[in-house]
């Protein structure tokens, strides 16, 4: 594939859940400015995310958010080399303020427009040179662990994503953030449970490990979560709770590093082009328990376990922009018509020309 020049820095915007972000790009992939505008507030009363709620917050902040990030980089709109939004998947209301901000600034200065799969995202952050020294070279096999996603994925290329296997029920983070609520923690859950189960004796209870042991790489976690539903009501002390939230992040990391296996052995061996690394990527990349399990699985095979810092696993704007250098560099741009896309499956994106070719 033909590389293809980029003028200047990129925009990045990212509003496809319950941050709000910008963030600046060299062509090189140098990070020049980023910003993250949570939402926790908004939504902490409710005890999950309202999407109407999160699309006002995102139409009120993120021009000022953009307008910071190309500030603290000292990058005029007319310096830009191209404008890169999320377009999907995600929550509508989001998607359509992201996605027309940057068409709006695409359109008003005359920069290409690369709408960006929010999967796509996460799936080629590991190439980022500032995570890993020149980045991973494909192909890798990457495991997408976040509230609403759970898949083994062998990423082939450039707009080819290979599914391996994915969740039958509930997502691993949806699995953290319901396990947690049950327990009385706090919204989000994820970061909660973890921190409680710091404290915990992962081996005081028995829990389910669903899928464990058998062929290929699905996942399933309802079964998880239920056996925790069944669980809470005989927790007397902290302490229980505090057990319990170990042996729950202890069960999630051993299923997540059985399939992991599974999913490596569906590969060819690197002799013969397989995977260069494991990835690890989205929300849950962030648990230290699952990224220890993950580690020693990776080292077993003989492969790097790439996983990106804290910032960079939730939603941000940094890899929406390093995804759309990654194609502006192929030529890929979308005509400004493109419809957001609250569902977009990997499998559904290509590395062929979708617009104009970037200048």
């Amino acid at each position: 594939m033909q590389s293809a020049p980029i003028r200047g820095p990129v925009l990045g915007l990212e509003a496809s859940c319950d941050e709000t972000a910008a963030a600046i790009l060299a062509p090189d992939g140098t990070i020049l400015a980023e910003a993250v505008r949570s939402q926790l507030a908004e939504h902490t009363p409710f005890g999950g995310v309202v999407p109407e709620i999160a699309a006002r917050a995102h139409l009120a902040h993120l021009p000022a958010l953009a307008a910071q990030v190309m500030g603290q980089a000292g990058v005029a709109p007319a310096d830009l080399g191209g404008i890169a939004a999320t377009a999907g998947p995600g929550l509508i209301g989001g998607l359509i303020v992201g996605a027309s901000f940057g068409k709006g600034m695409a359109i008003a200065h005359g920069l290409p427009f690369v709408a960006v799969n929010h999967l796509e995202g996460h799936a080629l952050t590991a190439r980022l040179p500032g995570v890993v020294e020149g980045g991973v070279e494909f192909p890798y096999l990457l495991l997408l662990l976040s509230g609403g996603h759970c898949q083994c994925v062998a990423v082939e290329g450039l707009g080819r994503y290979r599914r391996l296997g994915s969740t039958l029920d509930d997502a691993v983070g949806e699995a953290f953030d319901k396990s947690a609520k049950l327990m009385g923690l706090p919204w989000p859950g994820g970061p909660a449970l973890e921190k409680l189960a710091a404290s915990g004796d992962p081996m005081r209870y028995p829990l389910p490990r669903p899928m464990l042991g058998r062929p290929g790489c699905d996942f399933s976690f309802s079964g998880l979560k239920t056996a925790v539903a069944q669980m809470v009501p005989k927790l007397e002390t902290e302490q229980d709770r505090a057990d319990l939230a170990a042996a729950f992040q202890r069960v999630v990391a051993a299923v997540l590093a059985d399939r992991a296996r599974n999913a490596l052995a569906m590969l060819p061996n690197a002799t013969c082009g397989g995977a260069t690394a494991m990835v690890v990527a989205g929300g849950v990349a962030a648990n230290q328990g699952v990224r220890a399990a993950l580690s020693a699985e990776a080292a077993r095979a003989g492969l790097p376990l790439v996983a990106p810092p804290i910032r960079l696993c939730t939603d941000n704007a940094v890899m929406i922009a390093w995804a759309g250098i990654e194609r502006l560099r192929a030529g890929l741009t979308e005509p400004l018509d493109f419809a957001p896309r609250p569902r977009w499956p990997l499998a559904e994106l290509s590395a062929e020309p979708t617009g104009e070719r970037a200048a």
